[in-house]
Order: structure tokens, then C-alpha cells, then sequence
């Protein structure tokens, strides 16, 4: 990896500037907020064990008096998730340490948190929308025979929460589920007769980051970090979310998906940095997620008006 140097940056070396450092773009992260959060102690194991009770079915047969029913079983399904480790770092010459016109180090330890964030949320986004519940926008019967027509409309999402109902899954704390969507898909949606925007329903409920709006029981947030794949037709394919309650969960080790940042001076590296030239800054994190519950999500799949 190549060390960031005074010569290298060309930004640094410009004789007229703005004074004040721009704000960086970043998406909204969302993925990690909605998941089951569970903590793991150090020193047992990188194998999280995720335990869920099955229901039992309905006892429909009368008790006789005096006897004793049989009784039912309980089951459990176990799932495990391995935590793994992440991380990113960049190296600072020392003279662009010293000369440069902005604050490089302080500078870079912000780009690089936003980056943890960033990972951290796509690994999570990644993981839920691999999921095996789905449904395609207009009626489709899989991904490849979308159109580029076949935008999300509120019929879909009706079918998305009839399929969580049917499911029994439970909706977030509040009553509704939560859906994740790319701007683009957003826009289609608000289209819809049916959407409700933010600002009319704003002052009696608390607003969660990002959110836009709802409709037949989900509450929207928006996300440029949703991801997107293109189907054999060439058509671009957003993967919007329908989320339940403990849908999918978040595991870190010990705290340690809160990204730990790292930064070393200059000379700190004994004989391999001899004339204390080279800083680091760096983050790494430890964490995982896993789909819990097929059944409590909707992966909704559709084309975006461009």
C-alpha cells in the first residue's frame, strides 16, 4: 500500500482553497439498527448460538376427567453465526503531517469511520437480503423477468404484509414493520395515491433516521447503501426490504463491533520506520449477523423509475 504523501495529494498543494473542510457524502446506514442484538463474552469461541422454541400446535382435543393428556414435546432450532474480524487503515507521511493545509490525520480518522460504518452495514445489508422469502414487483415470477415497468406499487407491498401476517410474524415494537428502500424506489412509491408522507403523520409519532413515510402498516426508511443487481434483461433490480421483529440478528464480541480506531505515530515502528517518517490510522471491528427467521422478512424485488 502506498503511503500518502505531500506530493501525492494534489488538494493539499493548491495556493487558493476553501478554508472550510467540505462535509463527505455518505449514505444513511440502517441495516444494523433493525437487527436482534446480541453480545458475546471474549475468550468463548467466534461460534455464536442463536436458540429458537418452535410453536407448539393448537391443543384441540377435550381433557377426559381424571386423565392425564399426553402432552406435546418442545423443539428447538439452533442456528450459529461466526463473528469475523474487519479493518482498514491508510499511512501518512510525516511531512504531509506537518505541511499539509488540512488536518490530515484527524481528517482521515473521519473518513475511515465513516468507512467501518459503511462495512459494517453493507455485511449486515448482505446477509438479510439473501434471504429466501421474496416476492417480485407486478406479479413476476423471478428476478430475470422484471421489466424495467416493474416499479413497486402499493399492491406489493399489501402483498409483502400479507405474507407477514400469514407468517405470524410480529411487527416492531410500535405496531408496523419496517421497510428499507433506495431513493429511487422511493420515488415510485410516493407516487402511489396510498403513501402517506412523513409530514402528515410527523407530530404525534417519533421519526426514526432516514424515514419517509408509510403504507399499509410499514414505515419507510430511505437508504442509498440498499443494494441493487442486474438481471439477465439488463434491467437494474433494487432489493427492497419488509422487516418483523427478530428477523435477523447483529452479534459482536465483547463490544467490538464498535469499530476500534487505531492511530500510530510517527516512529512508533522501531527499526522498520528508522526516520519516523510513516503514521497509521486505522479501524478494525469485530461482529457478524444472521437471518433468523425466513419468515419475519420480505425481500421485495423491483425496476426504479429512472
Amino acid at each position: 500500500m502506498a503511503t500518502q504523501t505531500y506530493s501525492g495529494i494534489s488538494s493539499e498543494q493548491k495556493v487558493f482553497y476553501e478554508r472550510a473542510l467540505m462535509k463527505r457524502l455518505v449514505p444513511n446506514l440502517v441495516y444494523t439498527k433493525y437487527g436482534q442484538r446480541r453480545s458475546a463474552p471474549k475468550n468463548e469461541g467466534d461460534t455464536v448460538n442463536f436458540r429458537r422454541f418452535n410453536a407448539l400446535e393448537a391443543a384441540t382435543t377435550a381433557l377426559t376427567e381424571g386423565v392425564t393428556p399426553s402432552g406435546s414435546d418442545l423443539s428447538v432450532t439452533a442456528l450459529t453465526a461466526t463473528v469475523k474480524q474487519y479493518g482498514d487503515f491508510v499511512e501518512i507521511s510525516d511531512k504531509l503531517d506537518m505541511v499539509g493545509i488540512d488536518p490530515v490525520l484527524s481528517e482521515s480518522a473521519g473518513v475511515l469511520g465513516e468507512q467501518a460504518a459503511l462495512t459494517i452495514d453493507t455485511v449486515v445489508r448482505d446477509e438479510v437480503t439473501s434471504g429466501t422469502s421474496v416476492l417480485y414487483a407486478g406479479g413476476k415470477a423471478n428476478r430475470d423477468a422484471l421489466t424495467a415497468a416493474d416499479v413497486v406499487t402499493s399492491a406489493d407491498i399489501r402483498k409483502a404484509v400479507r405474507m407477514l401476517k400469514r407468517n405470524n410474524a410480529k411487527p416492531m415494537d410500535g405496531g408496523f414493520y419496517i421497510g428499507i428502500i433506495h431513493p429511487d424506489v422511493a420515488y415510485d412509491m410516493m407516487s402511489d395515491s396510498m403513501w402517506q408522507d412523513i409530514s402528515k403523520y410527523s407530530g404525534g409519532t417519533q421519526i426514526m433516521k432516514g424515514e419517509i413515510g408509510k403504507i399499509h402498516g410499514v414505515r419507510f426508511i430511505e437508504s442509498t447503501n440498499n443494494k441493487q443487481v442486474e438481471n439477465t434483461g439488463n434491467v437494474t433490480v433494487h432489493l427492497s426490504m419488509i422487516i418483523g421483529k427478530d428477523a435477523y440478528g447483529v452479534v459482536d464480541v465483547a463490544g467490538k463491533s464498535k469499530p476500534e480506531m487505531i492511530v500510530k505515530a510517527a516512529g512508533s515502528s522501531g527499526t522498520a520506520d528508522p526516520l519516523n517518517q510513516r503514521a497509521t490510522s486505522g479501524w478494525k471491528a469485530m461482529f457478524t449477523a444472521k437471518r433468523l427467521q425466513e419468515l419475519a422478512m420480505v425481500r421485495l424485488e423491483s425496476a426504479a423509475t429512472v
